[in-house]
């Protein structure tokens, strides 16, 4: 697991890093990170078809501290988009306005799909805007509806695809910037950052899906690789 004497002593920018979050965030410098998207977990002691659980989503201890680090770490003037459970909002708005954010906006995730029946069928996934500050408005707003495809959980029991988080880093963040997803499961929004051109920093305390993730951001990092090596090669031959 990342130690505080690590995090202080490497470059955590482009890593995943083995932690609780809210240890992890105390240790790297206020105002560091120019956006944050992620999924952390809704409260609801979710279990999938295989038995696969999260950390930590049958309490919310932790909610309130994770939300002030994050919010401690984000720049002035920028923006967090975070997924949550509508049946716990009364908890997470609590956290997010506790720790100084300002919900700005509410985006629905529309799925083609059911992922569960009872008194409706839920067809859809949700996140707020939340801002630090004074954001400047973007010069072209996203939707606030936007079509989620089905990942197919195959790293992770809630993985979000790169496909749906990608308009939201590219409408609230530039090249170059830091994207932290402080609960990243499977890496999808590390993986969204880095084929944007963004630097990423990804912090997951569950040993399975950290290890998941690490290994699935060097496969992104060397079809990059590849990419730019044949984009070269072609380039060359001009």
């Amino acid at each position: 697991m990342t130690t505080a004497v690590q995090i202080r002593q490497s470059n955590y920018i482009d890593s995943i890093l083995h932690g609780d979050c809210i240890e992890v965030m105390r240790q790297m410098p206020v105002n560091s990170v120019d956006f944050i998207l992620s999924d952390p977990p809704y409260l609801v002691n979710y279990r999938d078809r295989t038995g696969r659980s999260i950390q930590n989503d049958n309490n919310d201890g932790w909610l309130k501290p994770a939300m002030k680090e994050a919010y401690r770490v984000l720049k002035q003037d920028r923006m967090a988009v975070m997924f949550y459970g509508w049946s716990k909002v009364d908890a997470f708005f609590a956290a997010w306005k506790d720790a100084g954010f300002h919900p700005v906006g509410h985006i629905v995730f529309r799925k083609d799909y059911a992922s569960k029946r009872r008194l409706v069928q839920y067809q859809h996934e949700q996140a707020y805007l939340l801002a630090k500050g004074k954001p400047p408005l973007p010069e072209n707003p996203i939707a606030d509806v936007i079509n989620i495809d089905y990942s197919g959980n195959k790293l992770h029991p809630t993985q979000k695809p790169i496909s749906a988080l990608v308009p939201l880093i590219r409408s609230f963040s530039l090249p170059g910037e830091v994207i932290l997803d402080p609960f990243t499961g499977s890496a999808s929004t590390c993986a969204a950052a880095l084929l944007t051109g963004r630097r990423y920093i990804g912090i997951e305390m569950d040993e399975m899906y950290f290890t998941q993730a690490r290994k699935r951001m060097e496969r992104v990092h060397a079809r990059i690789a590849v990419r730019r090596s044949v984009s070269l090669r072609h380039s060359s031959l001009r």
